[in-house]
């Protein structure tokens, strides 16, 4: 039977068993992975929500305007709904989030807002006042407001957690769950308890966020709060969604071990995952000796990865903020002893001086150069099938027989990039210093280095 709408096809996601990163641990860990939502997320489920109860309450009328300040991923759930409902959406989000949900949000047809993420919640600027005001101010509009919508936890109380149940057959022993607003962590932590107390709720926090020093002390500390990296997760207010009775336990993960995570978790389970499934998951680890033989953990993989292709994914971005100790052009380059001059051919001179200078200096390759610019290259590999064919080849001029130039490559270029320009036909890459100096890298270097 097909389905009548987008919408129809939330939830009911699978259970997926992790096997390599998990190896070590006495348990069974699964996970929820929610990306298998139309819009890529958990947060489908509640933006529908919280949607429906409006209209119950009468909170929005036809044609009117969904105004919510979101990550991201809240967003995509609620202008999916607008595009089957007839509403319009606008969205206040910081600058901290990926511009791919930006871009994402706006091709569903909504209008993004971005606000700064340094300043306080009460802050005009900050994303909750920006959507606060435009809620006074345009006629017939809904603020949704995720953080002290109940029926955000409402959701997942009829949905996810009945839904883990089923799947697990009853036999779950802990939910780990990397928090923001509270609704995924206390409605499907609040539906599983009432199942079986003994279940455990553990919550996933970054370091920046008060939720942890909140729940273990019941002290609302603003020095705990400074920025972080982590999307979607950890707060600097206490949202009415949480209840705090329900959550066992909270654990702090760094910003560089929730994306290192991340990136484990899609190249070596083949799950495409966000950000916050890195924390959630390594929250996990960080907690194995609390966790027996006969445990069956699962945990929420809230959306997917392509929400963060620019940053978690990027290497540039992860060494930039020294979340990867990446080796680089230049490290192969610093690392040869005492430096290598660099060998050019100008475009008039002879083939037999390139053999020459490949004798004499031991290169199978060298570029071609037309003042400062590349303009080609010459390889002992091409010279050679030309030489069979051709014994007067040594009195040709280089320009007669060289081969395409050698791709230009930034000097921070990771060395596994190197792989796919480097081959049978691409001998080389070339690349500048910081002062301005061309530096070649070959085949032999890209295979030295790896074995270091």
């Amino acid at each position: 039977m097909w389905k009548k709408n987008i919408l129809e096809t939330i939830g009911n996601t699978p259970m997926i068993q992790l096997n390599k990163i998990t190896k070590d641990l006495p348990c069974t860990v699964l996970a929820k992975v929610e990306y298998f939502n139309p819009g890529n997320s958990i947060k489908d489920r509640m933006a529908l929500k919280m949607l429906e109860v409006a209209e119950k309450e009468g909170r929005i009328q036809p044609g009117g305007t969904i105004i919510e300040c979101t990550s991201g991923n809240t967003g995509m759930g609620l202008a999916l709904a607008a595009c089957v409902k007839g509403y319009k959406c606008i969205f206040t989000t910081t600058d901290k989030q990926s511009k791919e949900k930006f871009d994402i949000l706006k091709a569903v047809g909504a209008e993004v807002i971005v606000c700064p993420t340094n300043v306080e919640p009460e802050d005009p600027r900050s994303y909750y006042s920006v959507a606060r005001r435009l809620a006074r101010e345009i006629p017939n509009s809904f603020h949704v407001n995720q953080y002290d919508n109940l029926a955000n936890r409402d959701a997942h109380y009829e949905t996810t957690g009945p839904e883990i149940w089923e799947q697990t057959e009853g036999k779950i022993t802990h939910l780990v769950v990397a928090t923001g607003t509270g609704g995924t962590i206390v409605g499907t932590g609040k539906f599983l308890k009432e199942k079986n107390p003994d279940i455990q709720i553990w919550a996933v926090d970054p370091f920046g966020s008060l939720l942890k020093k909140y729940h273990d002390t019941g002290t609302l500390d603003a020095s705990e709060v400074y920025p972080y990296i982590s999307e979607g997760i950890g707060e600097d207010f206490i949202p009415q969604n949480y209840d705090m009775s329900v959550i066992d336990h909270f654990e702090k993960v760094t910003d560089k071990d929730g994306a290192l995570m991340a990136r484990r978790i899609s190249k070596e389970e083949g799950i495409f995952v966000g950000y916050s499934a890195g924390n959630a998951l390594k929250g996990i680890l960080q907690l194995k000796d609390r966790l027996k033989k006969d445990d069956l953990v699962v945990v929420i993989f809230h959306d997917h990865g392509s929400r963060y292709v620019g940053k978690v994914y990027n290497d540039q971005w992860m060494m930039e903020r020294g979340f990867m100790d990446v080796k680089t052009v230049k490290d192969i380059v610093n690392s040869r002893p005492g430096g290598r001059r660099l060998i050019t051919l100008l475009p008039h001179q002879k083939v037999g001086e390139a053999i020459d200078l490949m004798k004499k200096y031991d290169i199978e390759n060298i570029p071609v150069m037309n003042g400062e610019s590349p303009l080609g290259s010459i390889s002992e590999s091409g010279l050679f099938s030309r030489l069979l064919n051709q014994p007067d080849l040594r009195n040709h001029t280089i320009q007669a027989v060289m081969e395409p130039a050698y791709p230009v490559v930034a000097f921070d270029t990771p060395v596994e990039r190197l792989s796919t320009l480097i081959s049978r036909d691409n001998g080389a890459i070339l690349s500048k210093d910081d002062m301005g100096d061309y530096h070649i890298v070959t085949k032999y270097d890209l295979i030295q280095s790896l074995r270091k």
